[in-house]
């Protein structure tokens, strides 16, 4: 496995500043977002010469930019909202082999109108999932455009809020497009006795027995036994349990390291070094 993490933890005046910091701390991969370039990470327009300027930056530094943020509210109960959202993805998806990442990443998104982040009652809807489902279909269809994948997140205040829903997700759009990010810290729900921290181990076996072949990325951010969420090394998640259930799956691919600041990332990767990971 690769330890990476956001490239947006550096900000910086320029991109080729971004991948000097990254390397600077050892590391070889990143998940990319258009705002280190630009004002958001879905912008109306990604010109071919910045695309170009990113992906020479990260070569020319060693660094893989193994995926591409695209997260916007899949779910939304606004449907020109959905439409705005994937018309920025459309443009994301066509720039994305120009930027040189085979990945883009999404969430499926949450009823409430405001906070993307934000649990709904609502979430648990057929029409939730009718809408959701009915965009991710849409976004695969430009992936398979573009020679993408698309990597969904599980997120316990989105429509797809556990292995078992992200599980039912794969099976019924069917296409090899469509692939996991694997974040330990967001399989665990403290108001469901069976997902508490202190089940880790049953946790992890259990996601990783339903998603481990469809597992395209892994996220590293830490969560307390309250259910916070926090930077690597801040919290209680068991990392070697998190590690060796990844390998155990298969997988070898990067684990992005991300919610920390700068100022955090020395403690975090001391942390995963020490759980074997580089």
């Amino acid at each position: 496995m690769r330890l990476g993490i956001f490239a947006s933890v550096f900000p910086r005046a320029s991109v080729e500043e971004t991948f000097d910091a990254l390397r600077d701390y050892g590391l070889t991969s990143t998940q990319f977002d258009m705002s280190v370039v630009g004002p958001g990470p879905l912008p109306s327009e990604i010109p071919d010469a910045l695309a170009v300027r990113v992906r020479r930056a990260a070569a020319e530094r060693g660094v893989d930019i193994a995926a591409l943020e695209g997260t916007f509210n899949m779910a939304h109960p606004d449907p020109a909202h959905r439409a705005d959202g994937l018309r920025r993805f459309a443009v994301l998806a066509a720039a994305a082999p120009k930027l040189g990442t085979p990945m883009i990443t999404l969430c499926t998104g949450t009823r409430d109108p405001e906070n993307m982040w934000r649990r709904h009652p609502d979430n648990t809807t057929d029409a939730a999932w009718r809408d959701m489902r009915s965009t991710v279909e849409q976004a695969v269809a430009l992936a398979d455009a573009h020679d993408l994948v698309l990597g969904v997140e599980p997120e316990i205040s989105n429509v797809i809020s556990s292995a078992d829903l992200a599980r039912r997700l794969l099976d019924e759009v069917g296409s090899p497009r469509l692939k996991i990010i694997f974040d330990g810290a967001n399989l665990f729900d403290v108001s469901d006795p069976s997902r508490r921290l202190s089940e880790a181990s049953a946790v992890f076996a259990h996601a990783a027995q339903l998603l481990g072949p469809d597992i395209g990325l892994a996220h590293a951010k830490d969560i307390s036994e309250s259910g916070r969420f926090a930077a690597v090394a801040e919290g209680d998640l068991p990392w070697e349990s998190f590690l060796e259930t990844l390998r155990q799956a298969g997988f070898g691919g990067s684990v992005i390291m991300h919610g920390l600041k700068e100022s955090q990332v020395g403690a975090a990767l001391q942390r995963l070094r020490l759980a074997d990971v580089e």
